[in-house]
């Protein structure tokens, strides 16, 4: 079966960063831990989801998405000071430590540390991997019609599509 939308896939991958034609290993996911999703359903980058599209249960494919078909490209007025009251129980925090935020519609990210004070927090609010290019070496381990309950879940339930929610 090929990969199409509505289709179940697992997938190894390896990926770097690519910044100045400089490549950094970013993380991988293997044969013991695929990658698992519901391909179409918006979960997935939409430049990553096209370079596989049409594959099929052992293919291989290696690829680079730009920065802006990535994460972005970097924003430098996105740094935001936090006040250091709000560390008083954990403790202040590092240059370079990423710290766990969220906004008040509950949205979940992440912010670089940049400068620490006894007063104030600057931090960096682009993604870590904004304004960096992707590379993806991808095989196919599995493709898969979707069940009708991942269907109308929006995801995946594991690559025998029984995994628990």
């Amino acid at each position: 079966m090929n990969i199409v939308p509505n289709s179940v896939v697992a997938l190894t991958y390896k990926l770097h960063t690519v910044d100045g034609g400089k490549k950094e290993f970013v993380e991988e996911a293997n044969s013991a831990n695929p990658l698992v999703f519901l391909y179409g359903a918006g979960l997935m980058l939409p430049k990553f989801e096209e370079n596989i599209s049409g594959l099929s249960k052992g293919d291989k494919v290696d690829f680079e998405l730009e920065a802006a078909d990535g994460y972005g490209e970097r924003d430098d007025q996105a740094v935001a000071t936090l006040p250091a009251d709000m560390f008083k129980e954990a403790g202040l925090p590092q240059v370079g430590d990423i710290l766990p935020l969220q906004d008040n519609q509950g949205n979940q990210f992440r912010a670089k540390v940049l400068e620490v004070s006894p007063e104030a927090i600057g931090v960096d609010l682009n993604h870590p991997m904004a304004g960096k290019n992707l590379h993806f070496e991808i095989e196919v381990l599995e493709v898969r019609e979707a069940t009708e309950d991942e269907l109308s879940h929006g995801h995946a339930h594991g690559i025998d599509g029984h995994a628990g929610h």
